[in-house]
């Protein structure tokens, strides 16, 4: 089949590279001149697993191309993907004006009948706003070619966004005409062939599954994080907690880990998106208000503790192990880190980071800053400093080499915003070890 995506960011090089690998022929458009001539140089402007592998074999079979051009892209395609970006908004709401202008490009150069799908995270009634774009444009040309349009809303894991797309948990297809339910099935025919994950409903569910998926995520990290700051105070371990209430199938493991919050491009804004949706139609969303009021307060947990323990952070230095919003990706878009690091300086500390993929996006975030050091590895990050702190669960910091942690430390203290040790194991080598919501020891002595 024949594709075109508008948009190669994140959302859309990985669904061009998947639906490539299954031997269809797909264009990329995008508007950046640079990213166009870096992808074709074969670079890829992100960090994913396995996705520069599977652009670089396609490409060389003339499976995937990216261009600058539209009308090439819009001539090209059967089905026409948005996916372009929405950033927040002021308000809090989505900004819609990349997703519209990419429907009144398709809309100025459409020649034929062809499938209009919103991939992008979007508000309920985009596709609506979309549609009316693909008129409006079309009867400004005096032209009335036929279309649809089709919300198809990605679910994807940062980190494990390939698999995700290969082996789908569900594919969700919001369609007012039959006839795009064939024609999507048959697109995504190669990747449910084993098991029919293929979920139809109308454009506004879609829309609104989407949001609802995140913000169900987003709340059980925060609920999560509210237990287990009552934990602390109570003498009871979250992490012991966590198996206990795990083990019931009805509430399950996935997203029930105490941290530093969560971050990254999707959960942040999806859940602020939605509270400004329900103000529009007149409803006030406590729970997801609460949920983004715990995480924002979570944020700054790590710095608190450092605060009670050192009861001045002026001057100290601080190694930070993690950076990206989670492992696997260079994101960093309200990564906890940002806020931690931020709060740090703010308050006078130097500190001295580590992460094995997100130093390219730090240092273009924090350049020219004297007080923030990057480290090309845990170990020079963690040499001289007053404490270590986790903000990110690596694997690589899983098994740490405490005894040379110690020697390099200039004191013995770990603030783990992951809860990657054993409280006990860590006391073993004359640590002082401060966790999230792990009994009383997890706050310092004066809290």
């Amino acid at each position: 089949m024949r594709v075109t995506i508008f948009g190669s960011g994140y959302v859309g090089l990985v669904t061009g590279a998947c639906l490539a690998d299954a031997g269809n022929h797909v264009v990329c458009v995008d508007v950046d001149a640079r990213k166009i001539e870096r992808l074709n140089r074969g670079e890829i402007p992100i960090h994913e697993p396995g996705l520069e592998a599977i652009i670089k074999r396609n490409a060389e079979a003339g499976r995937i191309e990216f261009t600058t051009d539209a009308a090439k892209g819009v001539e090209h395609g059967l089905f026409q993907l948005i996916a372009v970006g929405t950033p927040q908004d002021e308000d809090g709401s989505a900004d819609l004006r990349y997703v519209l202008s990419a429907a009144r490009t398709i809309a100025a150069h459409m020649t034929r009948y062809c499938v209009v799908i919103t991939k992008s995270t979007v508000p309920v009634g985009t596709a609506d706003k979309v549609r009316k774009e693909l008129e409006m444009t079309l009867a400004g040309r005096g032209s009335s070619v036929e279309f649809d349009v089709v919300s198809n809303p990605e679910f994807l894991k940062e980190g494990a966004a390939i698999a995700d797309f290969m082996k789908p948990d569900r594919v969700v297809i919001g369609t007012d005409n039959p006839r795009t339910t064939e024609l999507m099935r048959a697109l995504y025919e190669p990747f449910i062939r084993n098991h029919d994950r293929l979920i139809v409903m109308d454009i506004r569910s879609s829309e609104l599954t989407k949001y609802a998926a995140n913000a169900m995520l987003a709340t059980k990290i925060s609920f999560m994080n509210e237990l287990a700051n009552i934990a602390e105070r109570l003498g009871a371990d979250i992490e012991k907690v966590r198996v206990g209430i795990g083990s019931d199938p009805r509430i399950g493991y996935s997203f029930i880990y105490p941290g530093t919050g969560y971050g990254g491009s999707c959960f942040p804004k999806d859940v602020q998106a939605l509270i400004r949706s329900a103000h529009e139609v007149g409803h006030k969303a406590q729970i997801l208000t609460s949920v983004e009021a715990v995480n924002e307060r979570q944020k700054a947990v790590l710095v608190d503790k450092m605060k009670l323990h050192f009861s001045d952070l002026q001057g100290r230095t601080l190694a930070l192990w993690g950076l990206a919003f989670k492992p696997n990706t260079d994101d960093m878009r309200e990564a906890p880190s940002r806020a931690i690091i931020d709060m740090l300086l703010k308050a006078g500390a130097h500190v001295r980071a580590y992460d094995p993929v997100a130093a390219d996006e730090a240092k273009r975030i924090y350049a020219n800053r004297a007080d923030f050091v990057l480290c090309k590895s845990a170990y020079e990050a963690a040499q001289g400093a007053d404490a270590l702190a986790i903000v990110t669960e690596w694997q690589e910091f899983r098994s740490p080499d405490f005894d040379r942690l110690r020697e390099i430390l200039k004191a013995p203290v770990i603030f783990d915003g992951r809860n990657l040790y054993d409280p006990a194991m860590v006391g073993r080598f004359g640590f002082t070890y401060y966790a999230i919501g792990r009994g009383r020891s997890s706050l310092p002595a004066n809290a």
